[in-house]
């Protein structure tokens, strides 16, 4: 088929959308063209727009057909309406979104966990074994599972939420249960505010290198939290292997301390490696979702 597949990693502050011809197999996911471009802080019609643009600057730039299908991936639990909830990171994505996208370019658009979305990238693209879990640090905190080559998405669509694990803040108040009691305690900006020397997360780990105090005591911090997510992980799914991806849980110097409290709590043999994939790795996970819906469409085999 001629014409191009479109990948959508919605995030909190940025989108990252790439395409891919339409004749791509899942094993040959390569991106054509991409682009990275700010995420309305409102959601709602800027949100569409934005993407509307942009999608439509990729298909004019690889200039080989028609968008035959969207994948998008965001950081909130897919609904059947076609919008997210759970996604305070997001603004007002609570409107079907699905169907306004695929109006406008005419082609079926699939919509998931942005952690998911990763974790299938991670599958299909990074040669993974078929048993791990995919958490994303970044803005907040999210989970892809996958267990014997299949995504485990849950009654409700919300397996993986791990930022609503009762962790790292009081789970009991209020004000923590908008974007969950672990995320409180490991959200990039709360890593940010750890160290009063620091700017920005990137400072921060600037400032760790260089042995500053309280730059070592907030990523230590940051380590520990995540290191009792991931052992709760273990306990409840046994999920054989951890990769780490996201803008705070790819850096490299994150995955020794996480390491060591893994030991501390019992668990020094379990596999935690960082995403090769990088960013583009929910964008390709979206791809395949957009591939796998085309071809269900045509009636071949996913």
């Amino acid at each position: 088929m001629t014409g191009l597949l479109i990948g959508i990693d919605l995030g909190g502050t940025k989108m990252h959308v790439g395409a891919v011809r339409a004749d791509a197999t899942a094993q040959r996911l390569s991106l054509e063209a991409e682009r990275v471009v700010p995420t309305p802080s409102g959601g709602g019609v800027d949100l569409l727009d934005a993407l509307v643009t942009t999608v439509s600057a990729l298909r004019d730039e690889v200039g080989v057909g028609p968008v035959v299908a969207i994948g998008l991936g965001g950081a909130g639990v897919p609904q059947a309406d076609g919008g997210f909830s759970d996604a305070p990171n997001l603004g007002d994505v609570e409107f079907d979104l699905v169907a306004a996208l695929g109006a406008h370019f005419t082609c079926p658009v699939t919509l998931d966990n942005d952690a998911n979305v990763a974790a299938i990238g991670e599958l299909v693209a990074a040669a993974t074994t078929d048993s791990f879990a995919y958490v994303a640090v970044g803005t907040g905190i999210g989970m892809g599972l996958v267990l014997g080559g299949e995504l485990v998405r849950g009654a409700r669509g919300a397996a993986g939420e791990i930022g609503y694990l009762p962790l790292g803040a009081d789970p009991l108040d209020p004000a923590h249960h908008r974007r969950g009691a672990l995320e409180e305690a490991v959200a990039g900006d709360v890593l940010a505010a750890r160290d009063s020397g620091a700017r920005n997360v990137r400072e921060v780990f600037d400032r760790a290198a260089a042995g500053q105090p309280d730059a070592v005591a907030a990523v230590d911090a940051q380590a520990r939290w995540i290191a009792y997510a991931l052992a709760s992980v273990i306990a409840v799914v046994d999920p054989g292997a951890f990769v780490l991806g996201g803008g705070i849980g790819s850096r490299e110097e994150l995955r020794a301390p996480i390491q060591q409290w893994l030991a501390r709590l019992g668990h020094p043999d379990v596999p935690l490696r960082i995403s090769t994939l990088g960013s583009a790795g929910a964008v390709l996970g979206a791809i395949e979702l957009a591939r796998r819906s085309m071809s269900s469409l045509t009636g071949a085999s996913a």
